[in-house]
């Protein structure tokens, strides 16, 4: 079932809710898996981009806005997914890349960025303009994170406009776990408390209409808060829907908005089926889809160990921890304990740093010959048992092994679905 972002918040009021599942990864199986899934469910395909991630420079990964929809989109006609039911969108969308600088340079090229993704095509915006640059505190006030997100707003109109394109709608606050999950073991987190909530957007809607921005507010159609879910390195923090009562009342005061829920991996279908309910409609998701397909990749790592002659003891394995320990930024500051507690976090921290270093050559050469050692292979049953349990149906037969990637992604992606409304 196709559901427009718009839609979401009448639906609540109907006493219909449901909701849509937003992909938080430039992995190009995690892609194919949300492509091809959507493709067979003819449902809405969010997929977004972080300001981290992707931007106007290039990012982490290297890609501008306008090449991750180029990859998508690439994507999503070999699998012949419709580009009607893709929807790009662009996470955290401020100055946080460039929080080390002066407030007016920083800003600045968020600017940039934000442009850019317009004129790439992405029509969800995120608006998080709350940190702190140089020589300011951390957070900033509601006043000063409403104004340059307005600032920000102004450049995407304007962006839309010159491109002559469907207008953006947007999603304001900020409270939001850490990016990625917390580093330690988490006991509890609190939900936003609802005075806040209802600050956000009177704070936002003043100050756009200030600024000459009243229609595109008028286009904002979420408010990030906190649920009161979060992981960490070790644990989940499940969703207890009896801490929001508060907190809903705000959507029922301000029926423009729905809630989106930020760091909703690992919490399983009861739970994220309760957020949709309570009016978390959009509900992100990133490293949980990135650990389960590094689950598969290991357990295949196990299967070619075992069954094929000079493949080697766990290769893949084996190379990925020696690029982790060559490039230790990605990790070192979000790991810790003993040297043997650091190694095996990380391989299977939940917050699944290793993400991070699949786009390298190292990497990729690893994965590739994995992939190759087992391609057309018949693998026993038994090993599947052994080692991957759950993907005995791909036992004795010809072995694809990106189809199994790609299916191991889709089993989380089914539970997000169902959550949403719709079936498995």
């Amino acid at each position: 079932m196709q559901i427009a972002l718009t839609e979401l918040a009448a639906l609540r009021a109907e006493g219909r809710p449901a909701g849509i599942t937003s992909v938080c990864s430039a992995h190009p199986v995690v892609l194919r898996a949300a492509l091809r899934h959507g493709r067979d469910r003819s449902s809405t395909v969010l997929i977004e981009a972080t300001c981290n991630q992707v931007n106007h420079l290039g990012g982490y990964t290297g890609m501008t806005p306008a090449d991750f929809a180029a990859l998508v989109l690439r994507i999503a006609k070999e699998e012949g997914c419709p580009e009607s039911l893709i929807v790009l969108g662009g996470d955290h969308l401020g100055p946080n890349p460039w929080r080390d600088r002066a407030a007016d340079e920083a800003m600045a090229e968020a600017e940039r960025m934000v442009a850019a993704y317009i004129e790439a095509g992405f029509r969800k915006i995120h608006l998080d303009a709350s940190m702190g640059c140089l020589g300011e505190p951390a957070a900033l006030d509601d006043e000063a994170t409403a104004r340059r997100a307005a600032r920000l707003a102004a450049v995407a109109e304007t962006a839309a406009r010159l491109a002559g394109a469907a207008m953006p709608v947007y999603v304001i606050g900020t409270e939001v776990p850490p990016p990625g999950g917390a580093d330690h073991t988490l006991t509890a987190i609190e939900p936003t408390a609802a005075s806040a909530a209802r600050r956000t957007i009177d704070v936002h809607r003043r100050v756009f209409a200030e600024a000459g921005l009243a229609e595109a507010f008028a286009r904002a159609i979420g408010l990030v808060v906190q649920p009161g879910v979060e992981f960490g390195n070790h644990n989940v923090v499940s969703y207890d829907r009896s801490k929001i009562e508060a907190l809903k009342q705000v959507l029922d005061d301000e029926p423009q908005f729905v809630f989106e829920a930020h760091s909703t991996d690992y919490q399983g279908i009861g739970p994220l089926a309760a957020l949709v309910a309570d009016g978390f409609p959009i509900l992100k998701v990133g490293p949980e889809l990135t650990f389960v397909l590094r689950e598969a990749l290991y357990g295949l790592d196990l299967i070619a160990s075992d069954l094929v002659p000079d493949y080697g003891e766990r290769p893949l394995y084996a190379a990925m921890e020696a690029l982790m320990l060559a490039h230790r930024d990605n990790w070192s500051r979000h790991y810790h304990g003993s040297e043997d507690e650091r190694r095996w976090l990380r391989h299977y921290s939940l917050s699944d740093r290793i993400r991070y270093y699949w786009t390298s050559e190292q990497a990729q050469f690893a994965v590739a010959r994995l992939c190759g050692a087992l391609a057309g292979k018949s693998v026993p049953r038994p090993l599947f048992w052994q080692h991957m349990p759950a993907a005995e149906q791909f036992s004795d037969a010809p072995l694809d092994p990106e189809a199994l990637l790609v299916w191991r992604v889709t089993k989380s992606l089914a539970e997000y679905h169902a959550a949403c409304g719709g079936a498995r």
